[in-house]
C-alpha cells in the first residue's frame, strides 16, 4: 500500500491518508488551535515565510500550515492533480 501525498505549495507534501481537515485560518477557534499546537510543538510550518492560507488537522494531532488556499489543496486531494503516489 503506498502513500498519496499531496502537494502544499513550496516542495512540501502531506500524506493524504491521513489528513483529517483542511479549514480556513482566520476563524478564532482555528487561530487558538494553531497557536496550542505551536505551544505544544505540534505545528508544522510550510508557509516558506509567507501568510498561512490553511490549516490541515492531521489524524495524529499535527496541525500543518500551508501558503495555498483550502480550495487549491482540496480540489489537489479530490481530483488526484498534485499528488504523488509512493510505493
Amino acid at each position: 500500500m503506498g502513500n498519496n501525498l499531496i502537494h502544499i505549495g513550496f516542495g512540501n507534501t502531506v500524506n493524504a491518508d491521513k489528513l483529517i481537515s483542511i479549514v480556513n485560518p482566520d476563524a478564532s477557534p482555528i487561530k487558538r488551535l494553531v497557536q496550542v499546537a505551536k505551544e505544544e510543538g505540534r505545528a508544522i510550518d510550510a508557509t516558506q515565510g509567507r501568510r498561512t492560507k490553511a490549516v490541515l488537522i492531521m489524524e495524529n494531532g499535527m496541525v500543518v500550515l500551508s501558503a495555498l488556499l483550502p480550495e487549491t489543496i482540496t480540489g489537489r486531494a479530490q481530483t488526484g492533480s498534485e499528488v504523488v503516489n509512493e510505493s
